[in-house]
């Protein structure tokens, strides 16, 4: 795997070669944000939406391939959900681990039952072509790709469980608080049983296809003032999930501001704010799609704060903090009633959270930095989830953007 990175990234250095004159290129345009998207262990089977924070399209082609791994981890944990509307309401009245509910069989206990146990890497492959069709009109095709690792070093270096478990002996968070070390490091157990009873189950090293996205981003003139440096773009999206577990289309809307706040030594300051709304599973390819939330919407809320120092040769340097927070994946009501099976006893805590963070809106933040030339962008960033729910736990990324000129 680390032969075949480094094999990209040497062809996307040659891809340098088309990009050499720079008065031709729209550069430094808005805020740079790679794909911060998290690798959560149901987001990576639908499209999800990147909030974009351009100010314009771009003049140029542009080829980015983004790479990200994250560590998830939730033990076994087992719920059952009463159909019954008076038991619903006596389980509303208990705290959820005191709640008494107990399943007997489908005719005088009803509910609905699933179980989940995620204990991986997640790494996601990423490539985006994008261009202009106008000059206030641009498209982009994205193609994401999933592999499933133990996280060994050195692969994961910063996202494997031995660093993660050396974070929290000796940083933060105390000796083992979620139970890794009692099940075991660098393993992958990533099996889901829904509630109508299919099964997802992903091996070691399993790698599959996620899904093809398109879409469109309209910057419209009205909506400028160059005076005060904002901007506004709104986006159509379309996602064409290829995965065997979810063989589906999703649609989405999103809209995105950008204020500029240019000093007197020509560095600046980017402000972002966007928001987005995705339909998952607007069109479904097969009947028996795994279900990965019953929220079929999903909407999100992001921020993010940019600055950029230049160089004396006019190349830059950027430094970004990214607020991201997303709608459940399913419906709160069902929170106030679940009851919740699991290894309590054996670890410290968090034995709960592969179905409880499922009810929970996903907050994270990413620290991001760019240094940008006019032939091409390299973007690093860190993630951290905000909630502690190990969805995942810590996230790290590299993005590399290349403009093609046209002849």
């Amino acid at each position: 795997m680390l032969k075949i990175s480094l094999s990209i990234f040497c062809i996307l250095f040659s891809l340098q070669s088309f990009a050499q004159e720079r008065d031709s290129l729209a550069f430094k345009n808005g805020i740079d944000r790679p794909s911060v998207l998290s690798t959560h262990h149901f987001g990576i089977f639908s499209s999800r939406i990147n909030q974009n924070f351009k100010i314009t399209p771009a003049k140029q082609k542009v080829l980015s391939i983004n790479y990200t791994s994250g560590n998830t981890f939730h033990p076994f944990v087992e719920a059952y959900l009463p159909k019954d509307p008076t038991v619903r309401e006596q389980q509303r009245q208990k705290i959820w681990y005191q709640r008494d509910f107990n399943f007997i069989d489908q005719e005088t206990t009803p509910a609905d039952y699933m179980n989940i146990v995620i204990d991986a890497i997640i790494k996601e492959f990423r490539v985006d072509y994008n261009f202009a069709i106008s000059k206030e009109h641009e498209i982009g095709i994205s193609l994401r790709s999933y592999l499933i690792t133990k996280g060994k070093h050195p692969f994961s270096i910063f996202t494997s469980d031995e660093t993660i478990e050396w974070f929290h002996s000796n940083v933060a968070g105390g000796e083992d608080p979620f139970g890794r070390r009692f099940y075991g490091l660098n393993q992958v157990n990533f099996e889901y049983l829904d509630r109508n009873g299919r099964t997802l189950k992903l091996d070691a090293n399993a790698f599959f296809i996620g899904g093809i996205e398109f879409n469109h981003f309209y910057y419209p003139s009205f909506l400028r003032n160059e005076n005060r440096h904002i901007y506004f773009n709104i986006g159509n999206h379309i996602g064409i999930n290829t995965s065997k577990f979810n063989t589906s289309l999703d649609y989405g809307i999103s809209i995105n501001g950008i204020k500029r706040l240019i000093l007197t030594n020509k560095n600046e300051f980017n402000f972002g704010i966007g928001s987005s709304v995705l339909r998952k599973n607007f069109i479904n390819f097969k009947s028996d799609n795994i279900d990965l939330g019953n929220n079929t919407l999903l909407a999100t809320l992001e921020g993010h704060i940019e600055f950029t120092k230049y160089t004396k040769k006019r190349n830059y340097n950027a430094f970004g903090i990214n607020y991201r927070i997303q709608s459940r994946f399913n419906k709160k009501e069902e929170e106030g009633y679940y009851k919740l099976l699991g290894k309590w006893r054996e670890i410290n805590g968090g034995w709960h959270n592969g179905v409880a963070t499922l009810y929970k809106a996903l907050s994270d933040w990413s620290i991001i930095y760019t240094y940008g030339r006019p032939n091409y962008k390299l973007s690093l960033f860190l993630k951290q989830d905000m909630l502690v729910n190990n969805a995942p736990d810590f996230q790290t990324g590299i993005n590399l953007s290349i403009p093609i000129l046209q002849k």
